[in-house]
């Protein structure tokens, strides 16, 4: 290209910048111009006394260093000895080099004019923008040069190319015209070019985007820009990931901090990092902030979804303040200091907002009346606050909330919430509801709750939500109800019983859903807690066909039909203790007997004997077995046996009853697991044998009480002992016994232990074991009456203790 520059740039070239620009002179250097030591034309020229010419700085580093190493003074060029330092201007000289520097400029700038395009030569390109750099750097005073020479559009205009050289150089050239120049500032942000610099943020090349953030470092300085940077779309968000980014440059890390802090003039920009991640700057507005700042910033925050991690950050930092501000008599304040305490209140945060003192205020928010008191949308609010820090589960009956140390579970703030609860939307009474919730899940509180609830008569009324249509309202009072339920389960039984439906109301509810629901899971374990032998409410649910649907829903999981959630397991133990339900009601209720047997409900309860990890369902399941089988020896099919004749009324001889094949061996009668619920069919004993061995010792006490069936009184012991010894049971019973793990298991295993050393093969082979002996010993000497005595008796089948000791009186 004619009068182009000589091609000879290495952009990659380290050398000085006057130096090669001093090489591309258009006008011939004089070698007047430059200074004997630098090399370089000189800017300040001065002469000595010899008439020598030197730039100023570099003659006078040269005095120095003589002055310091104690040399003469001598001109450098001469090596002449001097009488005097004195320097004197070549301002003729000076004028001179001035007036050749300008010409040169001038015609190099123009040279960079027609270079700086797209379609010249790369390296034309990358010369002209260095060219622009130096004369940029060496006077910043010249930076008007390149405004006035409209050079900025034309750099700008180089960020499309296709080198990824010439857009580096052109961000770097960028950030060097702007340096302390709001004039160049102005013109690089207009139009687009923010939005261009801004997109090199996310560019694959590390070394793009730290000239990018560099740029928009220099262009943040200005308040002005700022607003603008920041309603570049994604510029924050981009900024905000690159503060965070372990990957980068950590001068890009440094600069993109920085960039964020001076784009913190703009509230809008902070609302944008809050809502990014970056909250301290809205943080700190809500704690320094003027009245006005706080108030739009506590807004703001209101409006913005944390994760529980953060909303201990934001309670930490600013819970106290936004407390402080909930307790000012301004309605907005109070409003937006609610609004941002409720999206930052969880179990997670609850401590740190309790010791902040968040309860008084809020508890005297929802009970107050008259002018100061918060419309009820507010309430609502404050309830929500109020659920999600009660449900964190603290010892609230040590919190004080109000005056004469009440607390939240005091009878009269109880009765309040109660009151409000009756008198107020449902949204207000879903909140309310979930508070109660809260104060009942934890064992300290509960007995509070229950005895305001009482004394308050409210057990209707919270039984009728069971019926609202609001799903979330339904759910509250049912979890509630089910918290209740082991404290106030007759209560909550009778008032089920009546004819207004919420028993109907909570059979739908199991019934609905592919999807196990939260709702069903807690209306099923309401269900299960109450009561199990209040036979009215067993006689309602058969009435209502409440157990057909409960055995569907249980085949339908066991089936895979169901679809899993979270909720299926307590979903699934809920149901089999409902189904269970049936078993305790079988002696008097007939239709309770033809459901088991039309359901096959023994069969079933076997099969959910081997659901491992489920113990509640193990639990349960062998409980049910316990009561169908006690039921058997009532069930079973007798023989018909002829009647003696005349002559065996004479001769004994002729009086043997016939042998009748096909008898249960227990219970001397035709038996199955369907009809007559014999454990002996479908492995039941094997499986409960199985379970003397769990981890939980309810398990083990509930298959050792079904076990126990077949040695009890009104069937054939001996039989039910040998039954056991097939099932290899005895050695796990002994062991329940030996190994003491509870008051009521060992209470069990003394009872069944005698039950077996009736036989005398097993008591004359366990009679050596000392182990046993230590067992019954101490079962006789600490255990309770009735344990006492049933002990005693087996240690006599051992021959521990004589026949004649006459130590109990003899009851049968």
């Amino acid at each position: 290209m004619a009068d182009s520059w000589d091609g000879s740039y290495d952009p990659g070239s380290q050398s000085d910048d006057s130096h090669l620009f001093e090489r591309l002179h258009i006008e011939p250097i004089y070698d007047a111009f430059v200074c004997p030591l630098t090399k370089q034309v000189m800017c300040d020229p001065v002469t000595l006394e010899n008439g020598q010419t030197f730039e100023r700085a570099a003659i006078e580093k040269w005095f120095k260093e003589c002055r310091d190493s104690g040399r003469t003074l001598v001109c450098p060029l001469t090596l002449k000895q001097l009488r005097s330092t004195d320097l004197k201007p070549s301002i003729a000289l000076r004028n001179t080099i001035e007036e050749w520097t300008a010409r040169n400029e001038a015609a190099q700038l123009d040279m960079a004019r027609r270079s700086l395009n797209l379609s010249s030569p790369e390296s034309d390109v990358l010369l002209a923008l260095h060219f622009v750099q130096h004369i940029c750097r060496n006077d910043r005073s010249k930076k008007h040069i390149a405004r006035s020479a409209g050079l900025i559009p034309m750099i700008i205009d180089m960020l499309k190319s296709s080198s990824r050289r010439v857009r580096c150089k052109a961000l770097e050239t960028l950030r060097i015209v702007v340096e302390d120049s709001d004039e160049n500032k102005e013109i690089l942000a207009e139009g687009d070019t923010v939005r261009s610099i801004v997109k090199f943020l996310s560019h694959e090349q590390s070394k793009e985007r730290e000239e990018a953030v560099s740029v928009l470092y220099e262009l943040s300085k200005s308040e002005a820009l700022c607003e603008k940077i920041g309603s570049v779309n994604g510029a924050i968000l981009i900024l905000v990931g690159m503060t965070s980014s372990k990957s980068e440059n950590i001068l890009t890390v440094e600069k993109a901090d920085k960039t964020l802090e001076n784009l913190e003039k703009y509230e809008s920009n902070v609302r944008q990092m809050a809502e990014n991640g970056r909250l301290m700057p809205l943080l700190s507005q809500i704690l320094e902030g003027p009245p006005e700042t706080k108030l739009s910033m506590a807004n703001f925050l209101g409006e913005l979804v944390f994760n529980n991690d953060v909303k201990v950050h934001v309670a930490n930092t600013v819970g106290s303040s936004l407390i402080n501000l909930m307790r000012s008599g301004d309605m907005n304040s109070r409003e937006a200091a609610l609004k941002a305490l409720n999206q930052i209140a969880c179990e997670a945060s609850a401590r740190v907002l309790i010791d902040a003192g968040i309860l008084p205020p809020l508890v005297k928010d929802l009970f107050a009346v008259g002018a100061s008191q918060l419309p009820m949308r507010l309430k609502e609010v404050s309830a929500t606050i109020l659920a999600n820090v009660v449900n964190s589960g603290y010892d609230f009956d040590s919190i004080p909330v109000g005056h004469d140390h009440q607390t939240l579970v005091s009878e009269d703030i109880v009765h309040s919430l109660l009151h409000l609860i009756s008198n107020t939307g449902p949204g207000i009474e879903c909140k309310l509801l979930q508070v109660l919730v809260g104060l009942t899940n934890s064992p300290s509180t509960v007995l509070n709750v229950v005895a305001a609830i009482n004394s308050s008569g409210a057990t209707i009324s919270l039984v009728q939500f069971i019926e609202a249509p609001q799903k979330d309202l339904r759910l509250a009072s049912i979890k509630l109800l089910k918290n209740l339920s082991p404290q106030m389960g007759q209560e909550l039984a009778d008032a089920l019983r009546g004819t207004v439906g919420q028993l109907g109301s909570l059979i739908r509810i199991i019934s609905e859903n592919v999807v196990i629901t939260e709702e069903q899971a807690a209306a099923i374990g309401l269900l299960a807690d109450l009561p199990e032998r209040d036979l009215g409410l067993t006689r309602q649910m058969l009435d209502e066909r409440a157990f057909q649907l409960v055995y569907s829903r249980i085949v339908s999981i066991r089936q895979g039909e169901t679809k899993g959630s979270r909720f299926v397991t307590p979903f699934l133990e809920g149901l089999v203790r409902v189904l269970a339900r049936v078993t305790f009601v079988l002696p008097e209720e007939p239709s309770a007997i033809e459901l088991c047997r039309d359901y096959n409900l023994a069969a079933l309860f076997v099969e959910l004997l081997q659901t491992n990890g489920l113990d509640n369902v193990q639990m349960n399941s062998a409980t049910a077995l316990e009561n169908l089988s006690q039921e058997s020896r009532n069930l079973t099919k007798l023989p018909d046996l002829p009647t003696p004749g005349f002559c065996a009324s004479i001769f004994p001889c002729f009086s043997k009853q016939p042998v009748i094949s096909g008898l249960c061996r227990v219970h001397r009668g035709t038996c199955s697991l369907k009809d007559s619920f014999c454990l002996l069919e479908g492995q039941a004993v094997e499986k409960l044998v199985a379970l003397l061995d769990h981890t939980d010792e309810k398990v083990v006490e509930a298959a050792l009480a079904a076990l126990s069936s077949l040695l009890d009184d009104g069937v054939d012991i001996e039989q039910g002992v040998k039954v056991l010894c097939d099932a290899e049971g005895i050695r796990p019973i002994l062991d329940v016994l030996l190994e003491k793990r509870s008051e009521n298991l060992r209470r069990r295993g003394v009872w069944a232990v005698e039950r077996l050393l009736r036989t005398e093969d097993i008591a004359y082979e366990v009679s050596g074991d000392p182990n046993l002996s230590t067992a019954l010993v101490d079962a006789f000497q600490h255990g309770d009456y009735r344990t006492r005595q049933i002990a005693e008796n087996a240690l006599k089948h051992v021959d521990r203790l004589p026949n004649f000791s006459g130590i109990f009186p003899n009851n049968g």
